[in-house]
């Protein structure tokens, strides 16, 4: 069905990139092999704006909104990078715009009411029981930007539900499921228990929702 539905051609340069640059990145992160994870990032967050503008992203308004937030992502993972409290606040900021722009995008296309009474309780539940868990471990000067950032999420999850019964509602859900749970495994390891295997699971689980939500355009 793929080659119907997206052209291979276009989908295979990008898709390698990641897959190669998110592995190394992985091995880095167990190793605390710091070149390779100042290398290895940029290249796979590269990989899903490269993905994006093959599929012609900038000649819709959906592509264009999406675009501008896989840009502002791409953003984020630079920031994130360097350990230092003003980076990460940085780097939250640029996610946080990150998803309002993902929300505005979804809202370009045919809207679904009945998508988003669906998604409400899975979304509304999602952030309880993240807020919950992570409040706790979280300073208090950084709760009501993490609570802020939630929110938002939230918000991109109900918007992406929007989107149900688009040929490219699929890709659009699993890509903004995937990246609002791989922030869980970034709140684990920023406040509750670092650890390299956070970032095993994370980070492929996050670069592959960008590239499923970049992928999006081109049924879009």
């Amino acid at each position: 069905m793929l080659p119907d539905a997206l052209p291979l051609a276009a989908l295979t340069p990008p898709a390698l990139l990641c897959l190669l640059a998110v592995s190394a990145l992985v091995l880095s992160d167990l190793r605390d092999w710091r070149v390779g994870r100042y290398l290895c990032k940029p290249l796979a967050a590269a990989a899903f704006v490269w993905l994006a503008l093959r599929l012609g992203a900038g000649d819709t308004p959906y592509g264009a909104w999406l675009l501008a937030g896989l840009l502002l992502c791409l953003l984020g993972d630079l920031l994130l990078m360097p350990e230092d409290e003003r980076c990460f606040l940085a780097g939250l900021g640029a996610f946080l715009i990150g998803h309002l722009l993902y929300a505005v995008a979804f809202t370009r296309l045919p809207l679904n009411l009945s998508g988003l009474l669906a998604s409400a309780v899975p979304a509304l539940l999602l952030m309880a029981l993240a807020l919950r868990w992570m409040l706790p471990h979280v300073p208090a000067q950084m709760k009501l930007p993490v609570t802020l950032y939630t929110a938002v999420i939230t918000a991109m999850l109900l918007s992406a539900g929007l989107t149900w019964g688009l040929p490219a509602a699929p890709w659009i859900l699993a890509g903004a499921w995937g990246f609002a749970l791989s922030d869980l495994a970034v709140a684990r390891q920023q406040f509750v228990r670092p650890s390299a295997l956070n970032r095993v699971w994370g980070t492929p689980l996050y670069f592959g929702a960008q590239m499923l939500l970049a992928a999006s355009v081109g049924l879009a």
